[in-house]
């Protein structure tokens, strides 16, 4: 089940894609993790769809990561008394506390930490940005506004406040309630929303305990504030453009898609690009050019994942969407210009054994054409710090724990394998020349790389490189 390509594919499940057979197809055409949307479906709908990935990965014998979506916090004004109203721009228009529902001037709104965060002059949007409301005066249950864009509003629609660090925790008790079941699931990665501040990934982080990754979704501008500490702390992060796309201006975006990406890949986080990538496949059979492009651009920027929602999720074509992205993702990869953008946006490796044999495990199969770095790893780190050299060699990510060969899926070029532990160096190459001709990245007379830490099991302690030739009867090693 080699891919032949570095970046991952992430599909978004939902009432298009729940059927063992149609999650067998998204598979076999190139998804690589599965997305499960929280915001919607039961604990049972979930369920039969993790017992149905869990059987293809059996099945075919490669590890499969599992994202489970939180909801977070969403923020939405109350109802009408008397179905939509039409807000014309120029007039006032208020907000309140008041549980009497709405009308042509006033509307409630639920929520006080917003009031809490309000200053004059600052904007409110609304319906996905197609309302924008500018606040005229406001206090602790109320902000009276004028109506910049005008439009129709009704019930329950949401409301983006850019600019502003809402004093809202990143998750509500909904949240924490599926965080539990998702954990009990056995899920691999958890997507959190709407994180403002680190301290919304460490309160997560104290919940999780380490059975799963944390993937820090960057929804709102507000948390570029704290970029690089984000970053840090995370697991894995994701440029979540749908929602940063209502609170910025469109031609903000790809800028910050950029910085996000790089920053990303100096810190050797893996990133996800995420949203709206091949929308137009949710009714057609093929996207637009802008799509295709949207899509290349993030893999020549050097995103770890590309994902896709509503395309798979809800969609017309859900395989064919797999295929495009497989397709454009291949096409990308092969393009020599790639690899001159990858190799000049290398990062420098940091002061440590791990970084310091990783840089020289991409030099040395660069120098001899070796066709795969080998990583044994316990934790994960050692093939997330290979993936972050990028480079022009499959990297084979062995480790004894299905749980971090999962995790390890939606990292950039690593192909995982869960196999038994090593305690020795013969057993370390004997077992990693094996296993990289077993799943097709070496044969008789080529050479792979083998990194690993020792002592054997430590995590972290990448300190051991190995030059490995394929032989007939023996491997030889220098």
């Amino acid at each position: 089940m080699r891919r032949f390509r570095s970046a991952k594919i992430i599909a978004t499940l939902g009432p298009a894609s729940s059927s063992p057979a149609v999650l067998e197809k998204l598979f076999l055409a190139g998804a690589d993790i599965f997305r499960l949307n929280f915001s919607h479906g039961t604990i049972e709908d979930h369920r039969a769809r993790v017992d149905a990935i869990r059987a293809i990965e059996e099945k075919y014998g490669r590890p499969i990561a599992i994202l489970m979506d939180l909801q977070g916090p969403k923020l939405r004004v109350a109802t009408f008394a008397d179905g939509p109203v039409m807000l014309k721009a120029g007039q006032a228009f208020r907000l309140d506390m008041d549980k009497t529902p709405g009308d042509s001037t006033r509307v409630g709104l639920p929520h006080k930490e917003v009031f809490a965060a309000l200053t004059p002059k600052q904007d409110l949007l609304i319906n996905d940005g197609k309302i924008r409301l500018r606040v005229v005066k406001c206090g602790k249950d109320f902000a009276e506004t004028k109506v910049v864009t005008g439009g129709e509003i009704s019930d329950r629609k949401g409301l983006n406040v850019p600019d502003a660090e809402l004093p809202l925790a990143a998750m509500t008790p909904k949240d924490k309630i599926d965080l539990q079941n998702g954990l009990k699931l056995g899920v691999d990665w958890i997507g959190l929303s709407f994180v403002q501040r680190p301290k919304d990934i460490e309160d997560v982080r104290k919940i999780v305990k380490g059975r799963a990754g944390i993937c820090a979704k960057l929804e709102k501008p507000a948390a570029i504030a704290h970029l690089d500490e984000i970053i840090k702390l995370a697991d894995a992060v994701m440029v979540a453009r749908g929602d940063l796309g209502v609170e910025m201006l469109p031609e903000e975006v790809p800028i910050l898609q950029r910085r996000i990406v790089r920053a990303c890949h100096k810190a050797g986080t893996p990133v996800v690009v995420a949203t709206q990538m091949l929308e137009s496949m949710i009714s057609s059979p093929a996207p637009t050019r802008a799509e295709a492009s949207d899509v290349a651009t993030a893999i020549y920027d050097g995103a770890d994942a590309v994902m896709l929602s509503a395309e798979t999720a809800v969609g017309e074509y859900p395989m064919l969407a797999v295929e495009m992205m497989h397709r454009i993702i291949k096409q990308v990869e092969a393009d020599p210009l790639y690899r001159r953008f990858l190799d000049a946006d290398r990062p420098a490796p940091e002061a440590t054994s791990s970084d310091a044999i990783s840089a020289a495990a991409r030099q040395t199969a660069h120098t001899l054409s070796a066709t795969a770095i080998v990583t044994f790893t316990t934790s994960g780190s050692t093939a997330v710090r290979a993936a972050r050299e990028r480079p022009d060699t499959a990297i084979l990510g062995l480790t004894s724990l299905m749980t971090t060969a999962r995790r390890l899926a939606l990292v950039w070029g690593v192909h995982p394998v869960n196999t038994s532990d090593v305690r020795n160096f013969a057993t370390m190459v004997e077992k990693a020349a094996r296993i990289a001709v077993q799943e097709g990245f070496a044969k008789t007379g080529e050479r792979i790389i083998v990194t690993a830490g020792v002592p054997f099991g430590t995590p972290g302690g990448t300190n051991v490189l190995r030059i490995v030739k394929i032989g007939t009867n023996r491997f030889e090693q220098s």
